[in-house]
């Protein structure tokens, strides 16, 4: 995309809402095409490839590069990755280390954002996958991902549960490609008001 483009494209960030502020945020990234590119679920159990085990291990190297990032219950699904991240508290002067300079497509990024976070997740877990797959440039997540900000700690434990087992509700989940017809139905919170939806933010 080029820069006149990208200048007039709409962000669809919460507006007014901080990104570095502390909290804990329920997160749903996606691969392209809802590809199961990542292994198969099997007796209810998650069995990755070689492909999903890069994944889990760019995830699990978040607070390495991130120092504010601590990582809660997470999941590698067959196409898609749950998980909670918490945000700590800014030390003075303190700056993130991203697995690579992202250069973001609404302004400059922000140290510690979460958007700043999960982009250097994505194009981390991309480079790996390509180089085992032999396909540089190759789209290994969908555009953007989902968040939610966790409120309460009632909150914190439903996203947990939801987490931990979803390997036990893939074949109701809408995420499964088979579940095509059902997207929406299912979710954690795909019932509830517009509030609690999962808000799609700024592609990578």
């Amino acid at each position: 995309m080029d820069r006149k483009h990208a200048r007039h494209r709409r962000s669809i960030r919460l507006p007014q809402y901080d990104y570095t502020q502390p909290g804990a945020y329920s997160i749903t990234i996606c691969t392209y095409g809802r590809m199961p590119l990542f292994g198969e679920i099997a007796d209810e159990a998650v069995c990755l490839n070689r492909f999903g085990e890069m994944v889990e291990e760019c995830w699990r190297e978040i607070p390495d590069h991130h120092h504010r990032a601590e990582l809660d219950v997470f999941v590698v699904m067959p196409n898609h990755v749950h998980g909670v991240l918490v945000l700590g508290q800014r030390a003075p002067g303190s700056r993130g280390t991203a697995c690579r300079a992202p250069t973001e497509r609404f302004g400059e990024p922000v140290p510690g954002s979460l958007p700043t976070i999960l982009r250097s997740f994505k194009s981390a877990a991309t480079m790996r996958v390509n180089q085992l797959r032999g396909t540089p440039g190759g789209r290994v997540w969908q555009r953007g991902y989902y968040e939610r900000v966790i409120r309460n700690e009632r909150e914190l434990t439903a996203v947990r549960r939801y987490v931990l087992e979803n390997p036990l509700q893939w074949e109701l989940d809408p995420e499964n490609p088979m579940n095509s017809n059902k997207k929406g139905q299912g979710r954690l919170d795909g019932n509830a008001s517009d509030e609690h939806r999962p808000t799609p933010l700024e592609p990578l």
